[in-house]
């Protein structure tokens, strides 16, 4: 939909969204960019696409509406055929008494309308969505892509020969295996998943997705298919197609439901053939604050303490596939201002930080984390971020630049916050050193979330709770009655706000739990869990602490001072989660058990 730049400037000055001084900035910006004066507000973050779309519905007196995808079946969406419902997006989402409901983007668009009402007959009711809305529900018009994977399968296995050359037409753009392709990462994108593998077997092509971090297979392709499957995929990232002998990595991307994804993609050689993994980053999330990621209490306060100091060394730790990435990019964009400069040395670079210079490791080309540090100390920084620190070297250089007034963010692959700082030790670091530069060390996991639709309530038996005291320590002197303050103070920042403020825990018992419903629901894709979310501890590096640093102290007296002083485990955490009704106790074992 497009807005004319006199009704967007009328719509924020009169809803208050629009300073004069941001009136200005947007001229003068438009004046040398030439770009509509809608899309710099939506840009810069001034309003978001819905908020806008709603305000433009309320001035033109069309009720605005926000559709979800999975209500909309196909047989109501083909009262408009698919070409008009591309060509002018729009879609037919609910027939009732025989009137139609129409969503379009642009309702303003008389001739669209015009061309539609000859289709659909007059009795209509408009509304006005979202673009982005508008092309999820658009998706529904293919059915099922698994059903679409098959008949290309099948066509394919028709004409399938037996041989290992790949021809030019096999893997061409309108060929059944680029059509294969398209389809196998329009499923996993649909489903949610963060990586695609594809592996050979003995005989068959296994394709499986990562959902909510449990690997699940997603289809089996002929064996015969698979050169041709991953020279296809070889083509689209940029690698060599006929060197089928030492691991490669590359990346495309590709745009679905109006969202562009980047996919990161590496092979490997294994007995069977070669395996592929893709990694599935979404280009248009935006960063989650803290908050949102799950920080609270302690954790929170700890973070926000460090961010704010000048100097100093931030370090996230966990297993690959934790969330760190994520939190580093979160804490980056909170410190992300026109006068900082943000340099950061990455492998490979995940998300995107607008204003920030990130730099991608090639070691073919002499780029290592090590040489990338090098370089970036000599590029006035304010803010460094290295991927990880994998070595002495690395280490060292992090140090060093602590120390000489920058604020440098890191990872690190421990098992929790408190080993990290022996891990350091290991790679020669000086205790003083660590003591002097390390403000803050946060340790977490990831763990899939309840469906908010289908989780159940229920009271743990006598069995069950003595069997819960013994795993999370809740048979100490007092420790029952710290949970109930902690799940108090939980509730009170708004953890698990959904069930309310009633409390799951007294000073004695548990009074309820949550755990996902066997079969789910069709929110959940019968599952019983939808989504992630971290659970963390945060080392804050303290005088006692530096202290124990100095005096070379194990990482359980480490442990101990920091829960001494307010640290949460991650256990702990996770279990005041589980209270509040977001996760289970049997998710919180299976990420954290030791």
């Amino acid at each position: 939909m497009r807005i004319s730049d006199d009704t967007i400037v009328r719509l924020l000055s009169e809803h208050g969204k629009l300073s004069d001084e941001q009136f200005l900035e947007l001229r003068k910006e438009q004046e040398k960019t030439h770009r509509p004066l809608q899309s710099l507000v939506i840009s810069r973050d001034i309003i978001s696409d819905k908020d806008l779309t709603q305000l433009y519905a309320d001035y033109a007196d069309i009720p605005f509406i926000e559709l979800n995808a999975n209500d909309v079946e196909k047989p109501v969406l083909d009262e408009l055929p698919e070409r008009m419902a591309r060509q002018y997006n729009a879609v037919v989402f609910k027939v009732e008494d025989g009137t139609k409901y129409l969503a379009m983007e642009d309702p303003d668009d008389i001739q669209a309308l015009d061309f539609i009402k000859k289709q659909i007959g007059p009795g209509y009711k408009l509304y006005i969505a979202t673009k982005e809305n508008i092309l999820q529900v658009l998706e529904n018009y293919r059915g099922g892509v698994a059903q679409e994977i098959e008949e290309v399968i099948a066509t394919q296995e028709e004409n399938a020969e037996k041989q290992e050359a790949v021809s030019e037409e096999e893997i061409a753009e309108d060929s059944p295996v680029a059509q294969t392709v398209n389809l196998i990462l329009e499923y996993a994108i649909r489903a949610g998943a963060s990586d695609i593998h594809i592996e050979p077997r003995e005989d068959y092509l296994q394709v499986r997705c990562r959902i909510d971090g449990v690997l699940k297979e997603a289809n089996r392709l002929p064996k015969t298919v698979m050169n041709a499957l991953v020279s296809r995929i070889k083509i689209l990232s940029n690698l060599k197609i006929d060197e089928r002998r030492v691991p490669q990595d590359g990346r495309f991307k590709v745009t679905v439901a109006g969202k562009k994804y980047a996919l990161r993609v590496s092979t490997l050689p294994i007995s069977e053939g070669e395996k592929v993994v893709m990694r599935i980053l979404d280009e248009t999330n935006k960063a989650l604050t803290l908050e949102e990621l799950g920080y609270w209490g302690f954790s929170l306060k700890s973070i926000n303490d460090a961010l704010v100091q000048p100097h100093g060394m931030i370090l996230v730790t966990g297993p690959t596939g934790s969330g760190k990435s994520t939190s580093l990019f979160s804490a980056l964009t909170i410190l992300n201002q026109p006068d900082v400069n943000i340099s950061t040395v990455e492998d490979p670079v995940e998300y995107k930080i607008v204003g920030a210079n990130q730099t991608q490791v090639n070691p073919v080309a002499g780029m290592t984390f090590v040489a990338g540090l090098r370089a970036l100390l000599r590029q006035d920084p304010n803010i460094i971020m290295v991927g990880e620190i994998r070595d002495s070297e690395t280490a060292n250089l992090g140090v060093q630049a602590a120390l000489t007034g920058h604020l440098v963010f890191s990872t690190l692959h421990t098992n929790n916050a408190a080993t990290c700082l022996p891990r350091l030790l290991d790679m020669g670091i000086e205790p003083f050193l660590i003591a002097s530069t390390v403000r803050v060390v946060i340790g977490q996991r990831l763990v899939r979330r309840l469906c908010p639709v289908c989780k159940e309530l229920y009271k743990p038996d006598k069995a069950e709770f003595e069997s819960i005291a013994e795993m999370f320590g809740l048979d100490k002197d007092g420790q029952m009655k710290h949970i109930n303050e902690l799940e108090a103070k939980a509730t009170s920042e708004g953890i698990g706000s959904d069930i309310g403020k009633e409390l799951s825990s007294t000073h004695d018992t548990i009074t309820r739990l949550y755990r996902a419903k066997e079969g789910g629901c069709d929110e959940c894709n019968r599952v019983g869990y939808t989504g992630r979310m971290g659970i963390y501890e945060t080392l804050a590096n303290s005088n006692a602490v530096q202290k124990l640093i100095v005096a070379n102290a194990t990482s359980s007296d480490i442990q101990q001072q920091a829960i001494k002083e307010g640290m949460m485990t991650m256990q702990v955490d996770g279990f005041i989660k589980a209270l509040r009704g977001q996760t289970s106790v049997e998710e919180i074992l299976r990420v954290t058990r030791e």
